[in-house]
């Protein structure tokens, strides 16, 4: 289980996303309100972040609670950026803690997160392709990112890569499968059995495991379990997850 969220619009501090307010990812790191499943997420952090100076995006992970980093800390106010994905992680009985099993994952312009758990790891491993990509880690995570970067490097887009990801893992292997993905110019998530928020704010929008704030609690909307959610600088659509997949498949 993890926490995660992703904010896409004017430039925002790391700070103001992730360290501050009183529900922040700091905070859910420790005392999630919402998670049903494990009750801290202090197994590692991560967050990415895109910069007008380089093409692909910045990455800062740890395996180690947020709350002990202090050099995360101090940078976190300095830097600001108009795309950011950061996640907390649980690790899973077994799984190891280290940083190649921490969100984000990345490669080329794309950050990802998982937020859940698959229940048969190996049976999800039987869906990589023969030429699969790498898997960085032995975590269930970096098993879906592989597969979605399957699909994305194939061109699909990243709604669809996503979708068709939860869909054919959840009907093999099983799991919560809330994907979280971004390029600098777009944010998808998924909801498939765990909870997701959208928050609309008037210069970007902010998806998230929960809500991160309670001062703005009435634009918190909770997203149905089984859609997609878009999110464009243009504004957010949600859809159901299966209409999506069917898409992706058919262009």
């Amino acid at each position: 289980m993890c926490r995660h969220l992703a904010w896409l619009g004017a430039p925002r501090t790391l700070a103001d996303l992730v360290l501050e307010g009183e529900c922040s990812l700091l905070v859910q790191s420790y005392a999630p309100q919402e998670q049903r499943f494990g009750t801290v997420n202090a197994d590692g952090f991560g967050a990415g972040w895109y910069v007008p100076t380089r093409a692909e995006p910045v990455r800062y992970r740890r395996a180690q609670p947020i709350w002990t980093d202090a050099s995360f800390a101090s940078l976190a106010g300095t830097v600001a950026s108009g795309c950011v994905l950061a996640a907390v992680r649980s690790a899973g009985v077994g799984t190891p803690v280290e940083e190649t099993a921490t969100a984000p994952f990345t490669a080329g312009r794309w950050l990802f997160s998982h937020n859940g758990r698959v229940e048969d790891v190996a049976a999800a491993r039987r869906l990589l392709p023969a030429d699969r990509p790498e898997v960085e880690s032995a975590v269930d995570s970096a098993v879906l990112w592989a597969l979605v970067l399957h699909r994305l490097r194939a061109g699909e887009g990243m709604a669809g890569a996503l979708a068709g990801v939860v869909t054919e893992v959840a009907g093999r292997a099983g799991g919560r499968l809330n994907l979280l993905a971004t390029d600098g110019e777009q944010l998808v998530a998924t909801r498939c059995g765990d909870t997701l928020y959208v928050n609309p704010c008037p210069d970007g929008v902010l998806v998230a495991s929960e809500p991160t704030s309670q001062g703005d609690g009435a634009r918190w909307t909770p997203v149905p379990d089984g859609c997609v959610v878009v999110a464009e600088r243009a504004g957010l659509t949600i859809t159901a997850l299966d209409g999506v997949a069917a898409a992706g498949r058919r262009s």
